[in-house]
């Protein structure tokens, strides 16, 4: 099997399961869980396959695998169904179908009961095929279809449990949301395609980065803010970012697909693909750096005040991936990928054994679980995989996250002291300062998840015994990227530009101390505030403790209330989130009230000019259309009440007409 022929099966074998799922799902349930798994996992190990033959892309020696075909002649630029596969692109096409594989195995034991299970995995095979094709395409518009169907797949994947409230509104606010960022990328994508002549991205990024045939952009900056807007929804970056904490109401094997390897991937891994454009404009490249530091700092803070588990790492999720969009703002895509790369690992790891956790516990309730005692040996595999995934998390060595977090940081000080070109000073210090800000922040929550989850203190947590060996494997399967991949980054370079991935001394130093810190401080508040815990928290509701795991979930979300309705009325005086943070935990926990912004400067007038335009419609244009209607109507009736079919009342008629016809005359004689 040629090279060519392996990648293309790559997006298409997940695909076709798709296909085959969604026709036998009914007729022959037997073969949904094989025709979910298999072709995600013959997928995984073709990216395999393609990234060992590219053994690096052009950094290791090899060119970057190309090839393409006409798919429409437009008679202006045409458009290529084409591959463009660099180190950067085999090494996420990996991550993307490991962690997808990893989903579907997870799948067939945690939604083992779930009678829309064949929908669903049909869906995530889908939702899979798609970013598999943004990941490998030269081509924009292309990759503009891949990017929408993942739009299509997120709305049904996260409304899976329709019956409950927050699921729709969730689906409804992820679609609505990342489809206002997609109208100016798609026009970004034109304005780009206008000024290079070609939607072709391996052409375009020749075009602004060679020494010898470069022409640069007519309005950079235009275009790489329409792009953003784009990335910012897909990738849940302030302001788009609201979506994401929501779509938690969505089966937690959904989350951990959509914050580790799809959807929220796809903008960081565009913009990595068209930094050149970005770098084009020092402007755009500010831009980047403070939606990057807000992002990161603001979600920080948010997740330090949320009681659902799956909250607390999602608003992680839109931290994790501010440092990514940091990490381009200094234009350093190697660093950027390298730690989306490590993310993916550990946080589909952490999503996965939240779902241990929340059935285990039957809530979702971090102030709940607080009140259990032994939910540490009910599930050993999830405590031991957590814990070391929350370490990667909180960028503590020699786990992941530490070399790909201080990969950015390391880039952002090369920036801030001037030393990267093109690249002002001021935006390696926003980045640089906003990211050592975080790293505190992150431990702390990261450390307030770990106490609250795993060493609550109260009535036993129920037995249910031990969870499928699917769901444990995959677990530890997850584990050896999460504790070991970060210690490629002496080799990775070959895979990326060449820059160097090697952790600095100064900023080693200063965020594994920010962390350290972070942790130490969650830690003592923990100890201090843990004194309150036999006080039951209001919103502390546990679902039902003998049902299935997904069921169990949806139970949990439909009930409790203080995660998906009035988060600051949970008031918990064992929280240690809340000693900390004080009078901010209340705008904390509710996102800074975005969404309340959002609600009065859009959402409100939107509403109001909705029934201003139905009550014209009603009153005004409905009423001109019944009065068009009804005057012939009247007309006719009166004509139809002349036509009695008596010849005397037609000659009494013709007679008294021809008279005042007559008198009429006469006066008009008079008168001349």
């Amino acid at each position: 099997m040629t090279t060519t022929t392996a990648a293309v099966l790559v997006p298409l074998l997940p695909f076709l399961g798709a296909a085959a799922g969604l026709l036998v799902g009914r007729r022959a349930p037997g073969f949904v869980r094989p025709v979910a798994v298999l072709p995600t996992l013959a997928a995984a190990a073709l990216a395999v396959l393609v990234a060992v033959r590219q053994g690096g892309g052009a950094g290791g020696g090899t060119a970057p695998l190309t090839a393409a075909t006409r798919l429409a002649d437009t008679g202006s630029i045409p458009v290529d169904l084409a591959l463009h596969i660099d180190g950067f692109a085999a090494l996420v096409a990996v991550l993307v179908a490991v962690v997808a594989s990893c989903v579907q195995i997870y799948s067939t034991g945690y939604l083992r009961d779930d009678p829309r299970y064949p929908s669903y995995a049909a869906l995530v095979s889908l939702f899979t095929a798609a970013m598999l094709l943004v990941v490998y395409s030269d081509d924009l518009i292309v990759l503009l279809v891949g990017w929408e169907i993942m739009g299509i797949c997120s709305y049904f994947l996260v409304g899976h449990y329709w019956e409950t409230a927050a699921a729709r509104s969730a689906s409804l606010k992820a679609f609505l949301v990342t489809k206002l960022g997609d109208v100016p990328f798609l026009i970004g994508i034109f304005a780009l395609a206008g000024d290079t002549g070609t939607f072709r991205i391996s052409e375009i990024h020749t075009r602004l980065t060679s020494e010898t045939a470069g022409v640069p952009l007519d309005h950079p900056t235009l275009i790489a803010l329409l792009l953003l807007a784009g990335v910012a929804g897909k990738s849940a970056q302030f302001p788009l970012h609201t979506w994401l904490p929501d779509a938690m109401a969505g089966p937690t094997p959904v989350s951990a697909l959509i914050h580790a390897a799809t959807m929220v991937a796809a903008g960081v891994f565009v913009v990595a693909r068209l930094l050149p454009v970005f770098a084009s404009s020092s402007a755009a490249l500010a831009v980047l750096a403070v939606m990057a530091a807000v992002t990161m700092v603001g979600s920080a803070l948010a997740a330090l005040a949320q009681d659902d588990i799956k909250r607390v790492l999602a608003y992680s999720t839109v931290g994790q991936l501010g440092y990514m969009t940091g990490a381009l703002a200094v234009d350093d895509r190697g660093a950027a990928v390298f730690h989306l790369i490590t993310h993916g690992a550990f946080k589909a790891l952490l999503f996965l054994g939240a779902g241990v956790v929340i059935h285990a516990a039957g809530s979702n309730s971090l102030a709940a679980m607080s009140r259990m005692s032994g939910l540490t040996r009910r599930i050993p595999d999830a405590f031991w995989t957590m814990t070391v995934a929350l370490l990667a998390l909180a960028a503590i060595p020699p786990f992941a996250g530490f070399f790909s977090k201080e990969a950015v940081l390391g880039a952002a000080e090369h920036a801030a002291t001037g030393h990267t070109s093109g690249v002002p000073a001021g935006v390696g210090w926003t980045v640089l300062l906003a990211g050592l800000l975080t790293a505190l922040l992150t431990a702390g929550y990261a450390a307030r998840l770990w106490l609250l989850a795993f060493r609550g203190r109260g009535e036993p947590a129920p037995d249910h015994g031990k969870q499928p060996v699917a769901m444990n494997a995959v677990l530890w399967a997850l584990f050896i990227p999460t504790a070991a991949l970060g210690l490629a980054y002496g080799r990775l370079p070959d895979w990326f530009d060449g820059e160097s991935l090697t952790p600095t001394l100064t900023t080693s130093v200063l965020g594994t101390g920010a962390a350290l810190i972070g942790a130490l401080v969650m830690y003592a508040a923990w100890r201090h505030s843990a004194a309150r815990a036999a006080r039951v928290p209001l919103g502390a509701v546990a679902a039902h403790p003998e049902a299935a795991d997904a069921v169990s979930e949806a139970e949990a979300i439909a009930t409790h209330e203080a995660a998906y309705g009035s988060i600051a009325g949970a008031r918990d005086p064992a929280d240690p989130g809340r000693l900390l943070l004080g009078p901010l935990h209340r705008h904390a926990a509710v996102g800074f009230h975005l969404d309340a912004v959002y609600s009065a400067l859009f959402v409100r007038p939107v509403r109001a000019a909705a029934r201003l335009v139905r009550f014209l419609d009603r009153e005004v244009v409905e009423t001109y259309v019944r009065g068009a209607g009804g005057a012939p109507r009247l007309l006719g009736a009166a004509v139809r009440r002349a036509q009695t079919g008596n010849v005397q009342t037609y000659l009494g008629a013709l007679l008294a007409g021809s008279l005042v016809l007559a008198v009429a005359a006469v006066l008009v004689a008079a008168g001349a």
